[in-house]
C-alpha cells in the first residue's frame, strides 16, 4: 500500500496544509481524496465510531446517486483509486492494524479494531514503551528486520494478552474508541508486517488478524490426542508383565520403550514364562498398527500365549495356535512373533519365529551368531505349517530378542539396521539390564524415537567357584524290567546326600523318585532314564521314557491297588507336570523348593 498520497504527514516531518473536515459532513467528488492532518486526526480518535459510520454511510448514498446519475443507465462516479480514504479502509477492517516508523518503531496509526483489542495509543509514542502488547506478541526483533530486509514477516498463533469490550468501567480497564472498557484476556494472533515508505521516513505496517477460536480448538485436538495416547501408553503398560521372572538358569531384563509424542504407541510386547523342571520360555512379539486397539490385541495374544505355554508345547506349535487365534481376534491385523523355549540340560534355545526378526546371541568370546530366517509368515495369515529351530545358548553367552523399533530406519534397509546392532551387541557387556540400556543407546533411540521398542535380553550365566557347587545334574538310565526301581531308590538316595540336602528333604526326593519310576514302568515304554538336578533354589526330578500318553491325576478309591503314585507326586511336591517329548515319548517331572 502506497502511503504516499496520504495528505496527512507523519509526526514529526513537515506536513503539507490541508483544510479539516468535520467528520459528520458530506464530502463532495471533488474533495473525496482530502484526508485530514495526521495530528488532527488524532486529536479527534475519540470521537464516536458512530459518528464516522454516519459519514461513511452519507458518502455511500452520495455515490449510489452519482451512479444513477449517468447517462444510458451506465454507472458513473465510482470512486478511483486515489479517491479512497485510507484512514476509512483501515479503520473499518475487522484485524488489527498499526504502522509505526522509524528505527524505534514510534505509532502513527491504530485502527479501531486494534483499539477495541488494546486500547487506544498515543501517537508518537516508542512501540517498546507504549504497546506492550507488540513486546510480548515478540515483533519488536521481527520489525528490525523487516527494516533492514524491507521484506515482509510473519509470524502465526503468537499469544499475548488481549482484551474484551464489556459495558462496565473500571480503574484498570482501558477505555475503547466507543466509550466502553476493555477488560483483558488471552488471545492469539498471526501477525504480518510489511515494510512501507513515507515521506522522509520508513516505517512498518503491522497487520494482526486474530486467531483464538483456531488456536484453542487446535490445543483441545491436541489434549485430545495426548489423552488417546496416554491411555494407549497406560494400556499398554498394564498388558506388560509388572516383574519379570527370573529363572534359575538365566538371568534376564526387558526395556519397552513407547514412541515419541508424535508417534502412537503399538503393540509390542515380551514376557518369560517358567515352564517348570527349570525349561523357561522366552516371548516378543508386535502387533502392526497403533493406537488403543493395536494395544488391545496384543493384551488378548499375550494371554494366549501364557495360556498355550502352559500346555508345554513345542514352540511351532505354540504359534500354530497362535495363528488360528490372532485371525479370530481381528482379521485386518497381523502380528510377528518369536516364542522360543531354554532347556538347560541342552544348553540351545528351541525357537520358532512368525515373520519376526531373527534372535542374536553373542558367545563369551564377543562373536555374534544370528537365528536362522523365520519359519513361518506373520500371525493372522493363515494357511502356514511352522516349523522349529535351534540355537546355541552356551554358559556365557547372551541373546537379544527385540522388535523392528530397534532396527529400523526409513533412510536405510532393515537389514543395515540389523547389521548395526550385531555390531553394538559383540561390544556390550554387563549385566541384562545393563545390555538392553547400550543397546538402546547404540541404535540412536531417544524419547522422540518414532516407533515403539521392545528389548528382551538373556544371560547364561558361566558359573565357577562356589556359585557352580549350588547346580549339579545326575542322570541314571533306567534299564531292566521291575529291578530298576529299587536301583534308581539307591541312587536317588546317595545323590541327594551327596548334596548335602536335609534328611527330611532326601526322604521326600526318594518318595517321588520311587513313585515317577513305578510309573513310567508300568505305563510307560523304553528308553527310560531318571534325571536329577539342583540349582540354588530347588530340586528337580524328572523322568523320560518312549510312550507319549501323559498322565493324569486322578481319585483313587480306598479299594483300588494302583492311580495314587501321581496324586503323592502332587501332594508332597512343591509342583509337578508332564510334556511330551520332541523325539517322542513324554517326560514327568516335580520339583521341591528348598530352604533359604
Amino acid at each position: 500500500m502506497n502511503f504516499t498520497r496520504w495528505s496527512a504527514r507523519l509526526p514529526g516531518t513537515q506536513r503539507r496544509i490541508a483544510a479539516r473536515t468535520d467528520v459528520g459532513e458530506a464530502q463532495s467528488p471533488s474533495s473525496a481524496s482530502a484526508v485530514p492532518a495526521a495530528r488532527g486526526e488524532f486529536e479527534q480518535h475519540g470521537d464516536s465510531r458512530a459518528g464516522r459510520q454516519d459519514a461513511r454511510r452519507h458518502a455511500r448514498q452520495q455515490d449510489a446517486g452519482q451512479q444513477d446519475a449517468g447517462q444510458d443507465g451506465a454507472p458513473t462516479g465510482i470512486p478511483a483509486l486515489e479517491e479512497l480514504s485510507v484512514r476509512d479502509v483501515l479503520g473499518g477492517l475487522p484485524a488489527l492494524v498499526a504502522l509505526v516508523y522509524g528505527g524505534d518503531h514510534r505509532v502513527a496509526y491504530v485502527n479501531d479494531a486494534y483499539v477495541d483489542a488494546f486500547g487506544p495509543r498515543e501517537p508518537g509514542t516508542a512501540a517498546a514503551e507504549g504497546c506492550p502488547e507488540l513486546v510480548e506478541l515478540g515483533l519488536m526483533p521481527l520489525m528490525d528486520q523487516v527494516l533492514r530486509s524491507g521484506k515482509p514477516r510473519t509470524v502465526k498463533s503468537r499469544k499475548v494478552q488481549a482484551a474484551d469490550t464489556t459495558t462496565s468501567t473500571t480503574p484498570s480497564a482501558h477505555t475503547s474508541a466507543n466509550g466502553s472498557a476493555t477488560v483483558a484476556r488471552d488471545g492469539s494472533y498471526t501477525v504480518t508486517c510489511t515494510p512501507v515508505e513515507t515521506s522522509g521516513s520508513d516505517g512498518v505496517l503491522i497487520f494482526a488478524a486474530d486467531v483464538t477460536d483456531h488456536a484453542e480448538a487446535a490445543e483441545r485436538l491436541r489434549a485430545s490426542e495426548r489423552r488417546l495416547r496416554e491411555t494407549a501408553v497406560a494400556l499398554q503398560r498394564s498388558l506388560l508383565p509388572q516383574k519379570l521372572e527370573q529363572p534359575d538358569d538365566l538371568r534376564v531384563a526387558a526395556t519397552y520403550q513407547p514412541g515419541g509424542t508424535d508417534a502412537a504407541v503399538g503393540g509390542d510386547w515380551y514376557d518369560v514364562i517358567t515352564l517348570g523342571a527349570g525349561r523357561t520360555a522366552l516371548v516378543i512379539g508386535d502387533v502392526m498398527g497403533r493406537g488403543v486397539r493395536a494395544a488391545a490385541v496384543m493384551g488378548q495374544l499375550r494371554t494366549a500365549v501364557r495360556a498355550y505355554a502352559r500346555l508345554d508345547l513345542p514352540p511351532h506349535e505354540v504359534l500354530q495356535l497362535l495363528d488360528g487365534l490372532a485371525a479370530e481376534i481381528d482379521p485386518s491385523q497381523i502380528a510377528t512373533c518369536v516364542y522360543a523355549v531354554h532347556d538347560p540340560n541342552e544348553g540351545r534355545l528351541v525357537y520358532a519365529s512368525a515373520g519376526h526378526l531373527p534372535i542374536l546371541v553373542r558367545a563369551e568370546d564377543g562373536t555374534v551368531a544370528r537365528a536362522a530366517d523365520p519359519t513361518g509368515p506373520p500371525l493372522g495369515t493363515g494357511g502356514w505349517i511352522h516349523t522349529s529351530g535351534t540355537i546355541d545358548l552356551a554358559p556365557g553367552s547372551t541373546a537379544v530378542l527385540y522388535t523392528d523399533g530397534l532396527v529400523e530406519r526409513r533412510s536405510e534397509d532393515i537389514d543395515e539396521g540389523v547389521a548395526s546392532l550385531e555390531r553394538a551387541l559383540a561390544g556390550a557387556k554387563g549385566s541384562p539390564q545393563v545390555v538392553c540400556d547400550r543397546l538402546i543407546r547404540a541404535m540412536g533411540v531417544t524419547a522422540e524415537h518414532d516407533d515403539d521398542v521392545a528389548v528382551l535380553v538373556l544371560q547364561h550365566p558361566a558359573r565357577t567357584g562356589q556359585a557352580a557347587e549350588l547346580f549339579h545334574n545326575a542322570a541314571l538310565d533306567l534299564l531292566g524290567g521291575v529291578e530298576a526301581a529299587p536301583r534308581a531308590r539307591a541312587f536317588a538316595s546317595g545323590v541327594l546326600s551327596s548334596w548335602r540336602f536335609p534328611v527330611e528333604l532326601r526322604d521326600l526326593g526318594v518318595l517321588a523318585t520311587s513313585e515317577l519310576v513305578a510309573n513310567s514302568l508300568q505305563h510307560g515304554t523304553p528308553p527310560m532314564r531318571l534325571r536329577l538336578r539342583r540349582t540354588d533354589r530347588r530340586l528337580i526330578i524328572e523322568v523320560t521314557d518312549g510312550d507319549d500318553h501323559l498322565p493324569l491325576r486322578r481319585h483313587a478309591e480306598p479299594a483300588d491297588e494302583a492311580g495314587r503314585g501321581i496324586s503323592i507326586v502332587a501332594t508332597i511336591a512343591s509342583s509337578w507336570g508332564s510334556r511330551r517329548t520332541p523325539g517322542g515319548g513324554k517326560a514327568v517331572w516335580c520339583e521341591f523348593a528348598l530352604p533359604h
